[in-house]
């Protein structure tokens, strides 16, 4: 089965409404997905935290690197998304997407795998203000957990060539296409030369990519900081967002209309297939 079509597979199971609140059978529903996809590869661990008396749970799967006998000397790199929706929408690009490619670099990084070792994280409770990833961040930081990188996976699929069709918060405009048809890596100024190697590869598979370096944990750009990442930021990992830029370029955004049926599958495709380039050259 080719990439695109397990990707679609997955999206079908994924994009249904999943509110933790308003819709938990389908939250719970994909939970158990992503937790019975991360079986398949290795241990899962469930990471639970509470939100006002309600257990919530962040869903972790450890990949060894190349060389084991070197995997506790190499910081892991941490590739996560979250797995929530707003209520009232499937959430296709927001953030089955994300999800789908998770499930996906999973299944090739435990193939073959890279480098260094591998964490993949399934965050709960994103929409309701970054607490599944806030709560893991404080985790490894208390823990003194070193990372080489980590790696936000957030809106991948939705491309629209019109030009015009891509904002930005000003003044970026003045830099960057004004169609949305590139995939975009957003980083904090420790991860510079990433966002600059894991562009150049991703364009090398044929998917446009543009890259954007924010200091000060982004807090100057606040629409930088709306994903898994900024609570990395914040306690001081080198950490990125991989994203079509959400409702800067995508109509659906939060809206009952966010369906599979508004995403540009190639360009997925081809944005999952950069990405498993560019992770392997870490």
């Amino acid at each position: 089965m080719c990439l695109k079509q397990r990707l679609l597979n997955h999206l079908r199971q994924i994009a249904r409404e999943r509110d933790p609140y308003m819709a938990c059978g389908g939250h719970f529903f994909v939970q158990e997905y992503i937790r019975r996809e991360f079986a398949r590869w290795g241990s899962v661990e469930i990471h639970t935290f509470l939100v006002r008396g309600k257990s919530c749970h962040n869903l972790i799967l450890n990949l060894p690197s190349q060389t084991k006998k070197i995997k506790n000397d190499l910081p892991p790199i941490l590739i996560a998304a979250h797995y929530d929706a707003v209520p009232g929408t499937p959430g296709a690009d927001d953030n089955a997407t994300g999800v789908a490619v998770l499930l996906e670099l999973a299944k090739k990084f435990a193939d073959e795998p890279v480098k260094y070792p591998v964490r993949f994280v399934a965050f709960d409770m994103e929409e309701y203000g970054l607490l599944g990833s806030t709560e893991y961040a404080a985790l490894l930081h208390k823990q003194r957990q070193p990372l080489r990188l980590m790696i936000s996976l957030e809106m991948l699929g939705y491309r629209d060539l019109t030009p015009g069709s891509q904002r930005y918060p000003s003044p970026l405009q003045r830099f960057y296409p004004s169609q949305g048809d590139f995939i975009a890596l957003i980083g904090n100024l420790r991860t510079v030369p990433d966002l600059i190697g894991m562009s150049r590869h991703i364009r090398q598979v044929g998917i446009p990519s543009q890259w954007l370096p924010v200091p000060n944990r982004g807090l100057i750009v606040p629409q930088t900081r709306l994903s898994d990442h900024a609570p990395f930021w914040d306690v001081g990992y080198p950490a990125l967002m991989v994203t079509d830029t959400a409702f800067l370029r995508n109509p659906h955004y939060h809206k009952s209309s966010d369906s599979i049926s508004t995403l540009d599958l190639d360009f997925l495709t081809g944005v999952c297939a950069g990405l498993e380039v560019a992770i392997r050259r870490l």
